[in-house]
């Protein structure tokens, strides 16, 4: 076994490269927010907090990155169960079919739904055809079309984070809390939730932090209109050239990701802690 010595000097060239181009650039920019004319304030928090635009954006990117990391837990939860029991051939067959949608574009697989979700797409002409609208719905440039395509967008990450965490939960346990009584949700409250609920921190975190932070997603499907977080960085630092603001807008983002983290480790069950 390595000595605790010999892991950290193995551990040395990661960390520095994670200081250098993660952990510096994020410090710089979180100084930078808080001084002004070379004194510290947080002149420039009060007056983006006070727009209106930010409030919305904040708002809506909360609402729909809970939404999207909601039901993919929801949803990631039964197939992450069933992938985790299959034998390897099988298991390894799907999960190379659950990581090919990140071998493509982002921007690719977004204008994809236009085909979809577009006013002569495919829900269009279904609901015409069967009579149920008599023009086609707007779909596109909604907080739904920007949910759907964020959730088709991160999904496979809460599947693959739960799809880990299930393959290393022990099958007898799960066999004996049933031997001792326990129908099949509450084995899984009881038994497979608190041993899983790291892969669902993990996951949940990550499809919470790409949900407010992604750019593409909400700037093809939402447009202009449809501010979120992202579109909001967007449109002040490239747009507006107010680098102050898209900084401030930065370090909001920043610390919500931290602490959605947190909060997710905090409320998991005890028993996996």
């Amino acid at each position: 076994m390595l000595t605790t010595r010999k892991a950290l000097l193995l551990s040395v060239p990661a960390l520095a490269v994670l200081a250098a181009f993660f952990l510096v650039p994020l410090a710089t920019t979180f100084i930078d927010s808080l001084r002004e004319g070379g004194t510290w304030t947080i002149g420039r928090y009060v007056a983006v907090l006070s727009q209106r635009s930010f409030r919305v954006a904040l708002i809506r990117s909360l609402k729909l990155g809970a939404l999207v990391t909601a039901i993919a837990a929801l949803v990631s939860y039964p197939a992450a169960y069933a992938i985790s029991k299959l034998g390897r051939t099988k298991r390894t067959l799907l999960m190379s079919l659950i990581i090919l949608p990140l071998m493509t574009n982002p921007v690719a697989r977004t204008y994809a739904w236009f085909v979809v979700m577009g006013r002569h797409g495919i829900i269009n002409q279904a609901l015409l055809s069967l009579g149920l609208v008599d023009r086609p719905v707007k779909i596109l440039y909604t907080e739904g079309a920007i949910a759907v395509g964020l959730l088709q967008l991160f999904l496979p990450l809460m599947l693959l984070s739960l799809v880990s965490a299930l393959e290393n939960v022990p099958g007898e346990l799960e066999e004996a809390a049933r031997s001792l009584g326990a129908n099949g949700l509450r084995a899984f409250r009881r038994v497979i939730l608190p041993l899983s609920a790291d892969g669902l921190v993990i996951g949940g975190t990550l499809v919470f932090t790409g949900s407010i932070t992604a750019y593409v997603t909400p700037a093809i499907l939402g447009g202009t209109r449809v501010l979120m977080l992202s579109t909001l960085l967007y449109q002040k630092a490239m747009t507006l050239m107010d680098c102050e603001g898209a900084t401030v807008v930065a370090v909001v983002m920043l610390l919500l990701a931290v602490g959605l983290n947190a909060l997710l480790r905090r409320l998991r069950p005890r028993e996996a802690a």
